[in-house]
Parts: structure tokens; C-alpha cells; sequence
């Protein structure tokens, strides 16, 4: 039998490798017709509320092109619409349109569901150990719930619908 890690960086590799196959696995579980960057950008839209593709770009981490081109496909698709910013006319918002809200819904509840019946397979003691697993996951991620940039699930996820491919430098 294996020795327990005890080493963090080898702790650290097991989490990484872990929590990218979970999110992997969640972006699986769900048959939507848009790409997960279409995804993050919904989830992400949602979080800001009306925001402009320059700041949404910046949430995102990606180019100002990329996501003009993210919400161009969106905004054909009708899961967001631009409207002028009444205050500078030379700007505009976007913001979730009631289809994409739908599908996020729809992401998350998918997400969810697979989630509690693998919970549901664990034994009770596995199982009453998940809330703390969580909040300390939630405290390594710095997105605890009462955070100002607190991530969403779905894609989230987490994403999930919360956290897709699209930014640079990180993926689940």
C-alpha cells in the first residue's frame, strides 16, 4: 500500500489532476449547443450584470477580438443582447438574454444533479466530510460565497457553467 502524500507540492499535483477530470467531467454531463467559452461568458454576464466587451474581455482573460466574437455567435444564437449604453452612446452592454439564462439554468441543474448522485454513492462518513472539503476549497479558490467576484457554478463552475477553457493561463 502507497505511503500517504505528505509532500505538498505531490498534494498539490493530486488536486490539480483531481479537480481538473471533475471539471471535465461536469462540461460532459451537459448537451448544450454552445462551446464552453460561450458558457464562461454567459455565467460571466450573469455575475456583472450589463457590462461592456471590454470589461467582459477582462473577466474573461481573453482578447477584446475573442470575445466580441464569443458574443457576436451568443447574441445570434439569442442568449445575449447589446443594447446602447444610455450614458455614452458610443458604448455598449451586454447583457443575458432570457434563453441564456434558461441554458445556464439548465448547465447548472445538469451539473448538479450528477454531483448529488456521485454524494449519494459515498458512504456517510465520506459524505458529512464534504462540506468542510468544500469550504476549503471555496478558500484555496478565494471564491468563498461572500466574495465580491464569487464564480459561478454552472460552468463553474465550478464554471463552472462557472469556468471554461476561454481563460488564458488557467483551466480546470
Amino acid at each position: 500500500m502507497p505511503t500517504p502524500l505528505l509532500d505538498d507540492t505531490a498534494v498539490a499535483v493530486r488536486l490539480r489532476a483531481a479537480t481538473a477530470r471533475l471539471a471535465r467531467r461536469l462540461r460532459r454531463e451537459t448537451d448544450v449547443p454552445a462551446t464552453q467559452s460561450q458558457v464562461s461568458a454567459l455565467g460571466a454576464i450573469e455575475r456583472l450584470g450589463p457590462v461592456t466587451l471590454g470589461d467582459l474581455a477582462a473577466f474573461e482573460q481573453v482578447t477584446p477580438p475573442t470575445m466580441t466574437r464569443v458574443v457576436q455567435a451568443m447574441e445570434a444564437a439569442g442568449w445575449v443582447a447589446r443594447a446602447v449604453d444610455p450614458n455614452d452612446r458610443r458604448v455598449s452592454r451586454v447583457t443575458l438574454a432570457p434563453t441564456g439564462a434558461a441554458m445556464l439554468d439548465a448547465i447548472r441543474s445538469t451539473r448538479d444533479a450528477w454531483i448529488a448522485r456521485r454524494l449519494a454513492e459515498l458512504s456517510p462518513a465520506d459524505r458529512a466530510a464534504v462540506p468542510a472539503l468544500v469550504a476549503l476549497l471555496e478558500r484555496l479558490a478565494d471564491c468563498h460565497p461572500d466574495a465580491a467576484d464569487a464564480p459561478d457554478t454552472a460552468a463553474e463552475a465550478p464554471g463552472a457553467a462557472g469556468d471554461g477553457p476561454t481563460r488564458a493561463g488557467r483551466r480546470p
